[in-house]
């Protein structure tokens, strides 16, 4: 949900839900005035006597930006508003004056999704313990040197793998409400590393080399692996 254009004003446009609903931007092939609630299917006219209105070449612009109005805008807009007047009484300085409208888009951004910055590896040993195995065994150490030597974006969903966050906290590692975790599994090499998100728990057996971890590792960090956790 793109919570400022509800606080910024903001005019909803096709692109805007390009990442809220790549479906409905792709295709808009499906019929959006029928909608369903709780096994019942009711129609919603987008436009005074839209039901006995045909799409046609033109005014297919107008049914598309109307269709968008009403995904995006006018169909949550009760529980927008519900939303919007818990999160008002958590910032409110005074009646008029709200930390949250003084904020700009890029303060709300980084406030809700947390730090963009580059990840420190450092950082990230800094906070993770060990069960298992000790800071000084070589498939730590060979943990550590591959995930330096990995791209921005690798660790990003390295992160994501082990913690279903894609995003650090504004101050780090040490944001988190606890330290990450590396347990020693008890599986066989062939096994990939596994993960306990809400614990910030990662496993994986004592790889026979550096090589054969670092195989393993880029399994874990492809695209489609990342994407099975949750929306990447």
């Amino acid at each position: 949900m793109h919570l400022e254009y509800f606080y910024f004003a903001e005019e909803i446009s096709l692109e805007d839900i390009r990442d809220a609903d790549p479906i409905l931007y792709t295709k808009l092939d499906f019929v959006c005035d029928d909608v369903e609630e709780l096994g019942s299917t009711n129609v919603v006219e987008l436009c005074p006597n839209g039901k006995d209105t045909v799409v046609n070449n033109k005014n297919r612009k107008e049914y598309v930006n109307l269709l968008i109005q009403y995904r995006l805008v006018t169909s949550i807009a009760q529980q927008t508003a519900h939303f919007s007047k818990g999160f008002a009484d958590i910032t409110t300085l005074s009646t008029k004056t709200s930390l949250f409208r003084s904020l700009d888009l890029e303060d709300l951004d980084q406030m809700l999704d947390g730090s963009g910055s580059a990840i420190s590896v450092e950082d990230w040993k800094a906070h993770t313990d060990y069960n298992g195995y000790e800071e000084s065994d070589p498939q730590i150490s060979w943990f550590w040197e591959i995930v330096g030597s990995m791209s921005a974006k690798k660790k990003k969903m390295l992160l994501f793998f082990w913690t279903s966050i894609k995003y650090l906290p504004l101050d780090g590692f040490g944001g988190f409400d606890s330290k990450l975790s590396i347990y020693r599994s008890s599986k066989s090499c062939d096994h990939l590393p596994s993960a306990q998100t809400c614990f910030y728990i990662m496993r994986f057996p004592p790889y026979c080399s550096r090589g054969v971890m670092q195989d393993r590792l880029r399994v874990i960090t492809q695209d489609h692996v990342g994407c099975s956790f949750g929306t990447w």
